[in-house]
Formats: C-alpha cells, sequence, structure tokens
C-alpha cells in the first residue's frame, strides 16, 4: 500500500476537490469514520473531544455532532476561539448544537473516551503554552483517546515527538498512511492505526506517483520467486557467503543457513584454511570451500553459475575485506555487504561508492545498523531528532549507488531512484545477536534467485520480522532459518502458489 507524505495528501485532497467532490464532503466523511471508531471504543459513557481551530478539529466537530446524533453524551473542548475557525473547519462548528467549552484543562472530567482533534499530520513546529499543556492533561487523564489522523505532537513526515505528544490508543487516517504511522517514534503513539475510506479515488494516485510504500507482500508478489515444478537446483541460483578467521566463524553460517531456507539452490560457505574444519564439522546442506584472500576469491567467481554474495558477517574489518568487497564487485555478482564489510569502509566511504559505481551492478545492497550507518554517512545520521529516517536512507542511497537497508523495528529500504518502503512487523525479540546475519544471508539466497535488489531487500525484511514471530519471545539466531519455512507456506498460500 502506498504512504503519502504530508503534501502529496494535501494533493490528493486537492484533485478529489478538482474532481468534484467538496472538501466539506470529505471532512463530514472523515469526522463520521472517526464516530465510527469512537463508537466501537467506546458503547457507552460520556465522550470528550478536544478539538483545534485546524481541519483536524473540523473533523472533530462532524465526530461530535454524529455521535450525539446517535445518542452519545458528547461534550467539546476548543483549543482557540470559536471565531478563529475558517472554511470547512467553520462548516463543521455550526453543524454542532451543543456548548463550545473552552480549554480548561480541569474540566477534562472522567470520560469513557477522548477524541484527540487538535491538529493532524502538517505539524511542524514544537507544541508550547497551551497546545503542551492541553496534551499533557490528556495523558494525565488515563482515559483512552482516539487521534485522528495522527496523535497531536506528532510530525507525519519524520514521525518525531513534537515537544509532547498524545499517546493513543487507536488512530484514524484517511485514504493512505503516512510516513509516522510506521516510523518510530510515531508508530507507537498511534497505536491501532485505522484507515478510513472518505471518498478520494484511487486514481489521484495516477497524478501523485507516490514512491514510498509499506512493506507487506502486496507490494512485492509480483517480483517473488517460486519455482518451477520443472526446475533444479542449478536455476535456483548458488550464493556464497564469506566466512571470516576460525574465532569469528559463526555469523557466516548463520547467514549461509538463512541463504538456504530462502530458497537459493545452492549455497558455499568460502573459508580461509584456519577456519575450514570449524566451518565444515557444523555445516551438512551447506558446502565449505577453501578461499584464501583476494585472489583466491578472484578464482572462485571465475565460475559463473556463484551468482550472489555475502560479505560482512563475521568476515574481520580492515584492509582483506576491503580487498574481497572490491573483488566481487570487479566480478560483477550480485551482492550483500553487511557489518564488517561496511565498517571495514568507515574511513573511506567514498571509495566504497565510487567502486560501487565503477562495477556497474544494480543489484547491491548495503545492510547498515544505526552505528555502521554513522560510520559511511556521517552527514545524514540521526543526531537531530527531528530528521526523517526515510529521507535518510534515501539520500544515502542515492550517494552510494545501491539499495540500502537501514536496520531497525522500523526498517527503512531505499532505491537510488528514490523509492522507498517502510517495515512495521518486526518483534522486539529479533534484537538478539546474529539476527542480522540471518537478515543478510535471506536477502543473498533471494538474490541468487535473481530477485532484483530492491525487491529482494523488501522481501527479506519482511520475511525476517515474520520469522521472529513465528519464533516468539526468546529466539536465539539460530531458530530464524528453522521457522522460514512456515513463513514461506503461509506466502504460498497467499499468492495461491502450489506446494
Amino acid at each position: 500500500m502506498e504512504i503519502l507524505t504530508t503534501g502529496e495528501m494535501e494533493q490528493a485532497d486537492r484533485l478529489a476537490i478538482a474532481g468534484g467532490v467538496s472538501g466539506f464532503a470529505l471532512m463530514l466523511r472523515a469526522g463520521q469514520a472517526v464516530a465510527n471508531a469512537a463508537a466501537d471504543l467506546a458503547e457507552k459513557g460520556p465522550i470528550l473531544v478536544v478539538a483545534g481551530c485546524g481541519n483536524n478539529g473540523g473533523d472533530g466537530f462532524v465526530a461530535a455532532t454524529e455521535l450525539a446524533a446517535r445518542g452519545y453524551e458528547v461534550s467539546l473542548i476548543l483549543l482557540g476561539e470559536r471565531d478563529s475557525l475558517k472554511g470547512d473547519a467553520a462548516l463543521a462548528a455550526k453543524g454542532w448544537k451543543g456548548p463550545v467549552l473552552p480549554c480548561d484543562l480541569s474540566a477534562l472530567g472522567s470520560p469513557a473516551l477522548i477524541i484527540d482533534a487538535l491538529f493532524g499530520a502538517g505539524l511542524n513546529r514544537p507544541v508550547k503554552g497551551d497546545a503542551l499543556a492541553t496534551i499533557e492533561a490528556i495523558m494525565a487523564n488515563g482515559a483512552p483517546v482516539l487521534s485522528i489522523d495522527l496523535p497531536s505532537g506528532i510530525n507525519g513526515t519524520t514521525g518525531a515527538v513534537m515537544g509532547a505528544a498524545i499517546r493513543a490508543t487507536e488512530t484514524v487516517t484517511f485514504f493512505r498512511k503516512k510516513p509516522a504511522h510506521l516510523l518510530l517514534p510515531g508508530r507507537i503513539h498511534c497505536g491501532r492505526v485505522r484507515v478510513a475510506d472518505i471518498g478520494i479515488a484511487d486514481t489521484v494516485l495516477d497524478e501523485i506517483w507516490p514512491v514510498t510504500f509499506e512493506n507487506t507482500p502486496d507490494y512485492w508478489q509480483g517480483a517473488f520467486p517460486a519455482p518451477h515444478i520443472d526446475g533444479h537446483k542449478y536455476a535456483r541460483g548458488h550464493a556464497v557467503v564469506v566466512s571470516g578467521h576460525l574465532t569469528s566463524t559463526g555469523a557466516a553460517r548463520l547467514s549461509a543457513r538463512g541463504a538456504l531456507r530462502a530458497g537459493a539452490g545452492l549455497v558455499t560457505v568460502l573459508s580461509p584454511d584456519d577456519a575450514l574444519g570449524a566451518n565444515a564439522a557444523a555445516l551438512t546442506a551447506v558446502m565449505v570451500r577453501r578461499m584464501n584472500g583476494a585472489a583466491g576469491f578472484a578464482e572462485v567467481l571465475a565460475d559463473r553459475r556463484l551468482n550472489a554474495c555475502v560479505i560482512g558477517p563475521g568476515a574481520g574489518i580492515g584492509q582483506e575485506t576491503r580487498a574481497l568487497v572490491s573483488t566481487v564487485l570487479a566480478a560483477g555478482r550480485a551482492l550483500v555487504l553487511d557489518a564488517d564489510a561496511l565498517t571495514s569502509f568507515a574511513d573511506t566511504p567514498d571509495r566504497l561508492f565510487e567502486t560501487i559505481r565503477q562495477s556497474g551492478s544494480s543489484d547491491i545492497i548495503l545492510t547498515p545498523h544505526e552505528g555502521e550507518f554513522h560510520r559511511l554517512f556521517s552527514e545524514m545520521s540521526n543526531k537531530h531528532p527531528l530528521r526523517s529516517k526515510l529521507e535518510r536512507v534515501r539520500n544515502a542511497a542515492r550517494r552510494a549507488g545501491a539499495v540500502v537497508l537501514l536496520k531497525g523495528a522500523d526498517t527503512v529500504v531505499a532505491s537510488p531512484d528514490g523509492r522507498a518502503t517502510i517495515a512495521a512487523n518486526a518483534p522486539p525479540w529479533l534484537a538478539t545477536a546474529g539476527s542480522g546475519d540471518v537478515l543478510s544471508g535471506i536477502i543473498g539466497g533471494l538474490l541468487a534467485q535473481s530477485v532484483a535488489a530492491f525487491e529482494a531487500a523488501c522481501m527479506g525484511v519482511w520475511m525476517h520480522g515474520e520469522t521472529g514471530r513465528e519464533a516468539g519471545p526468546g529466539l536465539i539466531a539460530e531458530d530464524l532459518p528453522e521457522v522460514l519455512p512456515a513463513v514461506l507456506r503461509r506466502l504460498y498460500d497467499r499468492f495461491e502458489i502450489d506446494y
């Protein structure tokens, strides 16, 4: 599903109005959707609407009017003067026949539900004064909160808290989600998110051309690599994972097993001499092959059937790893660079990016966490709390000339062409040692099956999140490849693929 920036949502509204739907009609439908959600959250008891003076407040007036007509006891507090309401919000206020109470925080009382209609997705400055006090009073009240569009105090573009923000039980948004519904910390403040149809036709997207999407199977279904009944293992590609030396071999094995479970026909761990015995003793379906240094790597890659590589998990930091990366880039293979492979270029990131561009390959993926991202893209790091993770990753992908995947609970994947996805399915127990190594392997296994880099990264992130859910609390990284078949079966069922 498309994700719209606040500017794109404003454009969607304008296009709908230009197509013959009045702005007030959109507001009426939005308010009615809010009333429906409120009725679900509070079957009985008083409801308090706390409205601002913009269109978000107008939605609140409509919701209050609708709920009162259904027999609910409704009160409405306005943060501001009624005379300051303009346009559709003023029309909505005329429909409300009850009193408009001043912003007296002692009057919040003990409602069954508070409807937060203070600010919408367009908030771009810190809340202060009465607005800040109101948000804090709502949070101190303890009643469930239904937010309209976004919890007040959340920046719709970045998901940042603008000084203080509502922590909603549920949020009703309209037409499409906004970045802040998925990016942290905004997603935490939203609670459950309900997307309401308010009469904006999907055809407006043909003119908006959104390039941000929620990372779900619906987005990449067409690229999913289902094997053919007459296929064979060589048709499903051969992934190679580069192992580090004897004391750091486990990460490569985790990655290799992830690649094999993700569907690569063959997977080989390339091992230096001192680690050969350890890797061979621990692996069965994954093959092990001796490889020493960049020259040995070049010999291995002379076999064109080895079509995808993973370098980084446990590889070691320094010149040796940099040489391996340069070798595989020169060989033109699909490539996942993670962990030590990224840190090895921390002092000379432009050297890596230039080598990527010279390779001419479009199937290269960088998979940093925040620390590694900062080392490679220090000018795009998250030192400023209001900087959008989405835009940071987009800018990094353009600079690197590669797909960039910034890991986290709200993993963002971006392509140099501007496309990006945000994932929201990762459980907290994925934050464990080795989890990222398995992710790199899953993506490498998809690349081996000739999935394009951007789609492979998106698929890998979603599948990784679902394996975490499947394994459940207490998981360790070794569990993830073992539960991946259950996730794949669900995908096959969803896509109606025979197996």
